[in-house]
């Protein structure tokens, strides 16, 4: 409900698609958001099957990030699979692809410099023609590792020799994994209960 009340505030067109994920796979150890991402993939895949894409670019957003405005607008010119820094993740200030001559070479990373594509899912966005031309390409439930889920999903997709930098050449931070943390409320107990129902 909350998710339906922000989405009709925003005054934007939008599909809102809800997908639980199931109680054997809520475990630390296992790649996380797997089937939401897939059934936004099977229904852009389901919608664009009998027509010609319009030019799109797909982003996985996330509740626990923090974007520059800019960062959509160096995404919009993506042709197949575009790539930035991302702040605040790997234990590092920020992780990013290291380019040379315009062309990604390698990972400046915290964690697991040997991933093929060693990048936080909110450093890349696809084009839409690429996620029709893969109708294959899908997040992996077996047998990937957490953390492993960009590289498994971009290797159905794309090379790293095809990768195009953005953001003055991987040079910018235009988004931050600021994180979502379990918040205090141990004072909410203790004192008396509000007579107004606020939405948080």
């Amino acid at each position: 409900e909350l998710v339906s009340s922000f989405l009709a505030r925003a005054g934007l067109p939008n599909t809102h698609l809800h997908v639980p994920t199931p109680r054997r796979y809520k475990r630390p150890w296992l790649p996380r958001a797997t089937e939401q991402r897939n059934a936004g993939l099977a229904w852009l895949r389901q919608r664009h099957q009998h027509q010609s894409a319009q030019p799109g670019v797909l982003f996985f957003a996330d509740d626990d990030n923090t974007y520059s405005l800019e960062l959509f607008q160096e995404m919009r010119t993506t042709r197949k699979v575009s790539v930035w820094p991302v702040g605040l993740v790997g234990g590092r200030r920020y992780e990013r692809p290291l380019v040379k001559n315009g062309k990604v070479v390698g990972w400046y990373t915290g964690w697991r410099e040997d991933r093929p594509f060693a990048i936080d899912m909110a450093g890349f966005a696809v084009s839409l023609q690429v996620i029709l031309s893969n109708p294959k390409a899908v997040f992996k439930r077996r047998g990937s590792q957490p953390g492993m889920q960009e590289s498994d999903f971009l290797k159905q997709i794309t090379t790293v020799e095809e990768l195009e930098p953005k953001a003055s050449n991987c040079t910018k931070v235009l988004v931050w994994h600021t994180r979502t943390e379990k918040v205090n409320l141990a004072n909410e107990p203790k004192y008396h209960l509000d007579t107004v129902n606020i939405e948080v």
